[in-house]
């Protein structure tokens, strides 16, 4: 602010020096002008005067070195001329000031040079025998007035600039003195200019409210400490560059720090390179998941960014101990693996003695309803323990061999291995697209697309039909299967892919269903990374579409 204040003052300064010089040599080269002009009249009068008596001899007499007479009859011949010889002069008749002089008894003009650093000013009166005397001197323009003052002019400048420079600062350290002064904290105890009193007063009521703030601020984040301290859950709260901000007891035991962990980089916290790039992740895309063991205990890590507009301003990590559940998942796959196993034998056997019925170990009149229900339970069972071990070995994460699969041929056959169901449903089914290959287990692409038809074809309504679309979409390979049946109201879809649940359990047992096809589906596209998007509206039809990534 001191040096605005200085600059001011010394432009200001200066400004006013140079429209004082500027206005004073107009006025004095006015002045100078219009007193060489009365000079140069009454030199001419004179001069006419001692023409009219002496004539010629006259103005031969005459020394002039600071002007130059010229005498011209009226017709513009030049008769005598102090400064050059008059038979050589050309007629003047056209001058200007010749004119004048003619006309009205006396003229006056003024010419500059070809230079314009100099020009001549004449003066003409008539005599009385007609003729005309003309006397002329020169003048020196503006210009050259100011280029002949300018070494007294840039003295005077430079005095005048150096001693406004020490005057104005002078002048802006008294000023801003008392404000470099103020005491913020107690603006109403200043005794200062009095147009800052506003400016004082805001800054009070800025304090107070900032106080109020703060003191809310507190009292909320003690609320937030309360509540997070009586978690289970591990909660980390990190700023928008991994500094942590915020850990609670749980998160402290489980990753061996304390309070005087907070302000550093959460990598030195937990070292673990998983970590790291889960949290790299979240703030990259927003959320990111990771499951790992810590302490000897299995933890699901959840890391959400936190964002303001469009600035990343933290992430938040919440650690859930999933050691029990993930027991209990291993346990139940366990059992159902083995479960299936031990059923998969008596099972063979009852196809076996469904076999022997059919060759007539049974009564005659009891011969086909026996082989009948033995045969289709066997069979169901048979579906069922196959469908149990599929997603067993699903769940185990078991490596399969991959391969490159062509989706549209895949569908193609899917889609004859059904026409004969379809065809007692009258439903058609209608393959069309693009041959898409994509690394991938040919066994489970053959499962995803022929439960998905399936289902499109079982739960349709006569005379429907099914579109079967393969094609390349944002880098992936695309499937969709779109049906016209009976669709699957809203609340039901995010479980449909559920392990044994039936959106209509008394039609999936009529039709034979084993509840276990879209879990399949699932598992299947999870185990080659691919996304499902389910659309269906009830009475109008369902539409699954599997992405897979190439």
């Amino acid at each position: 602010m001191t040096s605005r204040i200085f600059r001011s003052i010394v432009t200001v300064a200066a400004a006013i020096l140079c429209s004082s010089l500027i206005l004073i040599m107009g006025v004095l080269y006015g002045y100078a002008n219009d007193l060489q002009t009365a000079q140069l009249k009454d030199e001419l009068s004179i001069a006419a005067s001692g023409t009219e008596q002496g004539g010629l001899n006259f103005l031969k007499t005459v020394e002039a070195k600071r002007f130059r007479l010229t005498w011209i009859q009226s017709d513009g011949t030049v008769l005598y001329d102090t400064h050059a010889d008059s038979e050589e002069m050309e007629n003047h008749l056209q001058r200007e000031e010749i004119q004048q002089a003619l006309g009205y008894g006396s003229g006056s003009a003024v010419r500059q040079s070809d230079t314009l650093l100099e020009k001549r000013m004449y003066e003409a009166v008539r005599l009385s025998d007609g003729s005309v005397l003309r006397i002329s001197a020169s003048q020196q323009t503006l210009v050259v007035l100011l280029a002949g003052m300018l070494h007294p002019v840039c003295i005077v400048a430079a005095l005048a600039i150096i001693l406004s420079a020490i005057l104005a600062h002078r002048v802006s350290c008294k000023i801003v003195e008392p404000l470099n002064h103020l005491d913020l904290e107690h603006p109403l105890e200043n005794d200062t200019y009095e147009e800052l009193s506003p400016l004082l007063v805001r800054i009070h009521q800025q304090h107070k409210k900032i106080e109020n703030q703060l003191q809310t601020l507190q009292r909320k984040n003690d609320e937030f400490d309360q509540i997070t301290a009586n978690m289970h859950e591990g909660l980390v709260l990190l700023d928008g560059s991994g500094a942590v901000l915020s850990l609670n007891p749980a998160a402290q035991k489980l990753f061996g720090a304390d309070k005087a962990s907070v302000g550093r980089p959460f990598c030195a916290v937990d070292r673990k390179s998983d970590m790291t790039a889960a949290v790299e992740t979240a703030l990259e895309q927003g959320h990111s998941e990771l499951k790992a063991e810590r302490q000897g205990r299995t933890y699901q890590f959840l890391l959400n960014r936190i964002s303001s507009g469009e600035d990343v301003i933290g992430l938040m990590i919440l650690a859930l101990d999933v050691t029990d559940v993930q027991n209990a998942e291993q346990s139940r796959r366990e059992f159902t693996a083995n479960v299936s196993h031990e059923l998969k034998t008596p099972l063979q056997s009852i196809i076996g003695s469904a076999e022997l019925l059919e060759n007539g170990l049974v009564k005659p009149e009891d011969t086909q309803r026996f082989i009948s229900n033995i045969r289709k339970e066997a069979s169901r069972l048979v579906l069922l323990i196959e469908d149990v071990i599929r997603l067993s070995h699903l769940d185990e994460g078991v490596e399969m061999p991959r391969e490159d699969v062509d989706l549209l041929d895949i569908a193609e056959e899917v889609s004859d291995s059904l026409r004969l169901a379809a065809e007692e449903k009258k439903v058609s089914i209608r393959v069309s697209g693009d041959h898409c290959t994509f690394p991938g287990v040919r066994g489970l692409v053959f499962e995803i697309a022929q439960n998905l038809c399936a289902n499109a074809v079982k739960y349709n309504v006569e005379g429907g039909k099914v579109d079967v679309t393969v094609a390349k979409k944002d880098g992936r390979v695309v499937l969709t299967v779109a049906d016209t049946g009976i669709g699957i109201p809203r609340s039901q879809q995010s479980r449909v892919f559920e392990r044994f649940y039936r959106v209509d359990k008394s039609h999936s047992r009529a039709s034979g269903g084993t509840g276990l096809g879209l879990s399949i589906v699932k598992h299947a596209a999870q185990y080659h990374n691919a996304d499902i998007q389910l659309q269906s509206v009830p009475g109008k039809g369902t539409t699954v579409t599997v992405a897979f990534p190439m």
